[in-house]
């Protein structure tokens, strides 16, 4: 068995609402864990993505180390993202070519770990539907602290594979130690997955039965393998029955002073519709890079009447036939297109305020937004 020291906790902070909770409830709740906070700057963030990482590195109480992606003293560039950007021949990110997240961010971070055994934290919420990111490299294992499920999709299905069910069902013979609540969890670990009962099905009735017994099960299948945290004599997260939403987040983040990133916030505009002046509102619905093209149209109009500077500076990017969206940002500033954008967004919102009967509110705008995106940079 490896030590605690011995193995690296790393936590990744992207300037986003969810990464900078995860820290603070880390460092909060697993104080003896030795945790390396890091974030790999792309020279293009907000204003308020780096006001927020600094407010992190008082609270933390220890330095956010910044993992470089390339060696600045020997570029021609300033900054990672104008650097390789010129590698690419100025051919601009997007969803199918997300060189930004793999260069600037993932590689910067693999690099940095090497052959190490490593855990990584990640803070995808207990109210999101997405996995997050996981490495592919072996010595790399990714722990989701804000979940019921803290284990990542490759280590339950390894666990719950039909082979091992004699295996599953003797760790919980060692660990269950109630009678009745064993004979339950029995049922669903003897129960074989197939298309009648799916492994999303047999994972949910197991926690929903007794979270800590799956935790400890899978800690003492892990021991059995080269995955990090098989390597540590003990994990207190096994102990974790949290399941932290978005108003958790950011209640996290205002009782700690770091407080939410003033981007998430919403500001009014107003848009005429069949002669009546509407109000409605607007705020950006993720961090990363200004000019990021998972952007809703809404908030780069958000962008351009906020920060007028960095939507020309996007602006001029744009060029030999690339753009960030389906249509360029010179069309996109157009009077007519922002009155258009922000009538459509008004509308859209009032139709589903109207499905859920209740007012949406902002919170509401960013778990909707959620859905799409590179969680390397958003959370």
């Amino acid at each position: 068995m490896c030590s605690m020291e011995q193995v690296k906790h790393l936590l990744g902070i992207s300037g986003g609402k969810d990464s900078a909770a995860l820290a603070i409830y880390m460092s909060k709740n697993y104080p003896t864990l030795d945790i390396e906070y890091y974030t790999c700057d792309t020279g293009k963030e907000l204003k308020e993505t780096y006001d927020l990482i600094k407010k992190l590195n008082s609270v933390l109480g220890k330095n956010i180390e910044l993992y470089n992606s390339i060696d600045e003293e020997n570029s021609p560039m300033d900054n990672p993202f104008d650097h390789f950007l010129a590698l690419y021949g100025s051919y601009l990110p997007s969803p199918m070519a997300r060189w930004c997240t793999k260069k600037m961010k993932l590689e910067p971070f693999e690099n940095r770990v090497g052959d190490a055994p490593t855990i990584s934290y990640v803070g995808i919420r207990g109210d999101e539907n997405r996995e997050g990111y996981v490495s592919k490299k072996e010595n790399i294992q990714t722990i989701f602290p804000f979940r019921k499920n803290i284990w990542s999709e490759d280590v339950v299905k390894k666990v719950l594979a039909n082979e091992n069910i004699d295996k599953l069902k003797n760790y919980y013979e060692s660990v269950v130690h109630e009678k009745s609540l064993l004979e339950n969890l029995l049922e669903y670990v003897c129960r074989p997955i197939s298309v009648q009962f799916t492994q999303k099905q047999k994972v949910n009735a197991l926690l929903d039965a007794d979270i800590k017994s799956f935790n400890k099960v899978v800690f003492e299948y892990l021991k059995t393998t080269d995955y990090p945290v098989g390597q540590l004599d003990s994990f207190s997260l096994i102990e974790n029955t949290d399941n932290i939403g978005l108003q958790d987040v950011f209640d996290i983040l205002e009782s700690s002073g770091v407080g939410i990133p003033a981007y998430y916030k919403p500001i009014e505009y107003e848009v005429e519709i069949d002669g009546e002046i509407k109000k409605g509102t607007y705020s950006r619905s993720r961090s990363g890079c200004f000019f990021c093209f998972y952007q809703q149209k809404i908030e780069w109009v958000w962008l351009l009447e906020q920060h007028p500077d960095l939507y020309e500076k996007a602006v001029g990017y744009e060029k030999d036939g690339y753009a960030w969206a389906e249509e360029t940002l010179e069309e996109l500033r157009k009077p007519e297109r922002v009155k258009a954008i922000k009538k459509e967004h008004y509308l859209r919102t009032l139709r589903q305020e109207k499905r859920s009967r209740t007012n949406s509110s902002w919170q509401d705008e960013i778990l909707q937004a959620e859905g799409e995106g590179c969680a390397s940079c958003f959370i």
